[in-house]
């Protein structure tokens, strides 16, 4: 499933006004990273979904390749878009991407079967959610609907001290936002938008998507502001745009940071509560809560022009997320981070003239332990390192598995001599059909899944040579950086 990251350009919009210096620790911004579509969004369902990534439509029957970034995913109807523009699955052309990195994925048209046995739905093409002209837009809404005048009604009694016992959502909402922040990236230009981000640690790092700071990665201006109104700039420290993460830095950060805990996102079961935090259309300090709807949802999504594409085997959940949630926190009812908010599935058509599009409660998030581990590279060394197979895959809509190449692109090989494939005796025209205990739909879907893994794990692969089904061991090779 391929979905829209936010992070897409816009014109800089005017953002909710920060609470006074004494407002309540509780509230904090929520924010989305405009176009995350830095894309995101989760593709996990039986038909193939759009998100908010513009997909470019077209396929051939070339082999991927496997230069870096990847081909972006097919056009499909945009979703949530980024930077207040309507997202859509960037086209992913060709009909193969190089599998080291994983395979390109395309938008998948909605299927009547069920594909393999009905276990795995086609990948989802899901916009990211992006801030930007949306959050103008959400401000003056609520500015020009708060400005009808009030009625001051006065009350013979006091209803006493208000006491939330921990667990309650208004108890982690309190805990959780003072360590979230709104983050507003523009280019040297001027363009940029909105996004969320969180406490990473107590060195000032904030980990968000990387759509919602790319606008800033090369020379433009990078800021995050506290739900008390505490505003810093910020420099981006490293940002990996296939996982669609990013670390960002607080100059002169304060000393009293508490970074938000981090959960075990392979631990999350389907039903589980949920609380995201963002500032959906510029709404900073936004709360929303609803349940983990399903997991290893495969999404891809891109930066709405064709020429980005992210993976994710993501968790879906049906709190309320918008353009400018993306980077923000999703939580469990604990208050542990378990995943980073980065797209959604949506009707094409954002409404109120910005053709940004909104919730229907299909939205898509980064795993927290594999976001985890992609901070904590780009903390040390600035780069993001990739987990790979050494093959090309087709980026053909089936669901019939991932089929290794005939031919390379430009004359390469479609399995690297020596790498982890070839080792594996994997040879072109095997379709991998299973990864591990993951049931492999397409070449997207093998992409989000090796994305999932680290270099140097032992994965099995599943797959089928004339018409018999074959098991191997395999070892991850690595590939660092996204160029």
């Amino acid at each position: 499933m391929s979905t829209e990251n936010e992070g897409t350009a816009v014109p800089p919009a005017p953002s909710a006004p920060p609470p006074p210096a004494d407002a309540p620790a509780a509230s904090a911004p929520q924010g989305a990273h405009p176009g995350s579509a830095p894309a995101a969004g989760d593709p996990y369902g039986p038909p193939a979904a759009q998100a908010h990534h513009d997909a470019g439509a077209g396929e051939s029957s070339s082999a991927p390749d496997p230069s870096w970034p990847p081909p972006p995913p097919p056009s499909t109807p945009a979703y949530s878009g980024d930077g207040g523009a309507g997202h859509g699955a960037a086209g992913h052309g060709g009909g193969g991407w190089g599998a080291g990195w994983g395979t390109t994925h395309q938008q998948p048209a909605p299927k009547n079967g069920r594909g393999r046995g009905g276990l795995v739905a086609a990948v989802l093409v899901a916009a990211l959610v992006a801030g930007g002209l949306g959050g103008g837009l959400g401000y003056t809404l609520a500015r020009e609907n708060d400005s009808g005048g009030s009625t001051t009604v006065s009350s013979a009694t006091s209803g006493g001290n208000v006491k939330r016992d921990p667990g309650t959502v208004a108890a982690v909402a309190a805990a959780a936002l003072p360590s979230t922040v709104t983050i507003e990236a523009a280019s040297s230009s001027g363009e940029g938008g909105t996004g969320t981000g969180f406490v990473f640690d107590k060195q000032g790092h904030i980990v968000t998507n990387n759509h919602v700071v790319a606008d800033a990665v090369d020379g433009g201006n990078l800021s995050a502001t506290f739900p008390n109104g505490k505003k810093y700039e910020a420099e981006v420290v490293g940002n990996a745009q296939g996982y669609d993460v990013a670390v960002i830095k607080l100059k002169n950060a304060p000393s009293d940071l508490k970074p938000l805990t981090l959960g075990n996102s392979d631990d999350v079961a389907v039903g589980d509560s949920t609380i995201a935090i963002g500032a959906p259309f510029g709404l900073s300090n936004t709360v929303t809560t609803g349940i983990i709807s399903a997991k290893n949802r495969p999404v891809a999504s891109s930066d709405g022009t064709g020429s980005k594409a992210s993976y994710m085997s993501a968790l879906q959940t049906d709190a309320s997320i918008n353009p400018g949630n993306s980077g923000g926190p999703l939580l469990d009812a604990q208050g542990n981070v378990i995943g980073i908010n980065s797209a959604i599935q949506s009707t094409s058509n954002g409404g109120f003239g910005t053709g940004q599009a909104g919730s229907i409660g299909l939205g898509f998030a980064i795993p927290i332990n594999q976001a985890k581990y992609v901070a904590q590279e780009l903390i040390r060394t600035g780069k993001p390192v990739y987990a790979k197979i050494g093959a090309s895959v087709s980026l053909e809509d089936t669901t019939n598995g991932a089929k290794i190449t005939e031919q390379g692109v430009g004359g390469t090989e479609p399995v690297d001599p020596g790498g982890p494939a070839d080792k594996a005796g994997l040879k072109p025209g095997d379709v991998i059909t299973k990864l591990d205990d993951r049931v492999i739909d397409s070449g997207p879907t093998l992409i989000g899944e090796i994305w999932t893994h680290k270099p140097g794990d032992e994965v099995t692969i599943t797959y089928e040579r004339g018409g018999k089904e074959h098991t191997t061991e395999l070892t991850l090779g690595s590939r660092v950086g996204d160029s």
